[in-house]
């Protein structure tokens, strides 16, 4: 009987100190290379001066905002409604009702 008592004594310290070991924590790993920044985007007008005048589309929107060195652009037709927020890396394009350019500029 001292035997078994024994055993069972042995395999429950044993449970246990398997159990403990489960939770502790992982080894440590290297480090992961810490995502690259956001590029800066910073608007000049000047360099979509030409869609002024030409039908807006998707490409001559592609073409102003690469040109203009903007991170997005956004057309403003008549009576939209727009938020006022400035963003010095976003074109605006200001288009008439015919869906035409009007102006450009940053914002």
């Amino acid at each position: 009987m001292k035997t078994q008592s024994l055993l069972f004594i042995v395999a429950g310290a044993f449970l246990m100190t398997a159990c403990a070991t489960q939770g502790s924590a992982p080894a440590a790993t290297p480090a992961a290379a810490a995502p690259a920044p956001e590029p800066v985007f910073q608007c000049n007008a000047d360099g979509a001066r030409f869609a002024v005048g030409q039908p807006l589309s998707p490409q001559l929107e592609a073409a102003a905002r690469v040109r203009a060195g903007a991170g997005t652009v956004r057309a403003l037709k008549p009576g939209e409604a727009v938020t006022m927020e400035l963003n010095g890396g976003r074109l605006n394009l200001d288009v008439d009702a015919r869906g035409r350019v009007t102006d450009v500029r940053c914002g």
